[in-house]
């Protein structure tokens, strides 16, 4: 059998890539221990407080974390219990629960940990080039995978702001300014022109 030596510097590299992901996940997560807190509150924490008031029930936090939903659900009962959330009833149907930072939560997510820190330490094309490189290879896996994008609104295909304040065409609901900025569950990449 024949191997070119491009298949092996790809994959070689691709083995030192995922290498070097890994590591730089197992610091953060390692970094991420902090009080009452570990690193799997900690990301869940992150996620509420980067999704919209759309995509923050339990079933959302566990796809985006790529978890259990009864995992999460004892995740988010810990924070409940520890006082970093607090429970969010729907107000159309009752029995529909999302999750949304207290204060203390939001407060303890101040603090940065390692790989924040080290990423502050990059320039800015370099900064820029990981963050590109970094969702192609996300848009990629998620892809293989059959996962949603979970991208920020303003991204998405459904993001409407030609009457002036932003808008979803999928809810048929009008958004505020913070919503654009937050991952919603419901994205869809917008089309490349």
């Amino acid at each position: 059998m024949i191997i070119s030596t491009r298949y092996l510097i790809v994959m070689t590299s691709e083995r030192k890539i995922r290498a070097l992901m890994n590591r730089l996940a197992r610091l953060d997560n390692a970094s991420s221990w902090s009080g009452d807190l570990n690193p799997v509150q900690r990301s869940a924490l992150e996620y509420l407080r980067d999704a919209n008031r759309f995509s923050r029930s339990p079933s959302h936090v566990a796809e985006f974390l790529g978890t259990t939903r009864g995992t999460m659900s004892q995740t988010l009962k810990a924070l409940l219990r520890k006082g970093f959330v607090e429970e969010v009833r729907s107000e159309i149907d009752k029995r529909s629960i999302s999750y949304a930072l207290t204060r203390v939560g939001s407060a303890v997510l101040d603090e940065e940990g390692i790989i924040a820190l080290a990423l502050t330490k990059l320039n800015d094309q370099d900064a820029v080039e990981l963050e590109s490189g970094l969702h192609l290879a996300l848009r990629q896996a998620l892809k293989l995978n059959g996962g949603k994008s979970f991208g920020q609104c303003n991204t998405c295909r459904y993001h409407d702001t030609t009457t002036g304040a932003p808008y979803c065409q999928l809810l048929s609901l009008r958004l505020s300014t913070d919503d654009g900025g937050k991952i919603c569950v419901e994205h869809k990449e917008a089309a490349i022109v």
